[in-house]
């Protein structure tokens, strides 16, 4: 195949389209081929995976960051009075290593957010319907997946946080098999867990405390966390946040298609796939120049 070039393009490669097809047409994830993804419904307390799950949260909570004191937590299993009306999500490289893990939480009647024991909305805040809402939660990202000084403990790069955003969310970011490279497709895949999860059972609302950089970071994916609260200290300066899925997937299919399509499980049209890959190749070429 022949294209045009021009200064600052190389030719595209032999067979760019070929491939291309054969990734749209084969088992592995088009975005993030290198992981996959298992969830624990609420209420499933004997699942090995939740035990893998408590141990992760150990290693990053208590050992790593002494957020938590691990001797109250003799048996390596970090755990609380949340996790069972949560729904757990795990990830997993394809050699079954766990590497990341977040929850949604949907309380007990009577039982408040794990947000609202530390933190407080502001004055005339409205809060959704309680079957409309979740708090996502105990996020974290295995240490070895977080390679570079100044990545998050979620796993989002310093080269994210200061030059990504939504479009630069594309496919080429998964042609190198480096797994543990500079980008938020982990904590992204999560997020689309999440996402589906809430999709299919009536969750509208997301809340969330965290940090403002956090924040800031998600909504260059497209996850626009507003405040609903003040700051406060609890293991670090966080804010509590929501987020409306429906004002998400207005935003995705404005900002990237694929993206949208991505995160709905939907058919990824082959010419919005080309253009998506064609633009980033391009995109890559000019930078080597």
């Amino acid at each position: 195949m022949t294209t045009v070039t021009q200064q600052g393009y190389d030719p595209m490669p032999a067979g760019f389209f070929t491939r291309l097809a054969a990734r749209l047409q084969g088992k592995r994830d088009v975005l993030i081929p290198y992981f996959y993804f298992q969830k624990v419904l609420k209420g499933n307390m004997e699942s090995e995976v939740l035990r893998q799950i408590y141990k992760l949260r150990y290693d990053v909570y208590c050992l790593e960051r002494h957020y938590l004191d691990a001797t109250e937590f003799e048996d390596g299993q970090e755990t609380d009075a949340y996790d069972d009306c949560a729904t757990h999500f795990a990830a997993y490289t394809l050699d079954k290593d766990m590497i990341g893990t977040v929850r949604l939480v949907q309380p007990h009647p009577g039982q408040p957010y794990p947000f609202e024991t530390h933190c407080a909305p502001f004055p005339g805040f409205d809060y959704p319907p309680r079957d409309h809402a979740a708090e996502i939660s105990r996020l974290v990202v295995k240490k070895t997946y977080r390679r570079r000084r100044g990545d998050s403990m979620e796993g989002i790069s310093q080269d994210f946080v200061e030059k990504g955003s939504t479009k630069t969310i594309k496919p080429r970011s998964t042609v190198r098999r480096d797994k543990r490279g500079n980008s938020p497709l982990l904590l992204l895949g999560m997020y689309r867990e999440m996402y589906r999860h809430s999709r299919q059972n009536g969750i509208r609302y997301w809340y969330a405390a965290m940090e403002r950089s956090l924040a800031r970071s998600l909504d260059k994916m497209g996850f626009r966390f507003v405040p609903i609260g003040p700051q406060v200290d609890y293991y670090g300066p966080v804010t509590p946040h929501m987020a409306d899925l429906d004002e998400l997937l207005e935003r995705l299919r404005l900002e990237n298609k694929f993206l949208a399509a991505w995160f709905n499980d939907e058919p990824i049209p082959f010419w919005i796939m080309a253009k998506t890959m064609v633009a980033s190749y391009m995109e890559g070429r000019f930078r080597k120049k």
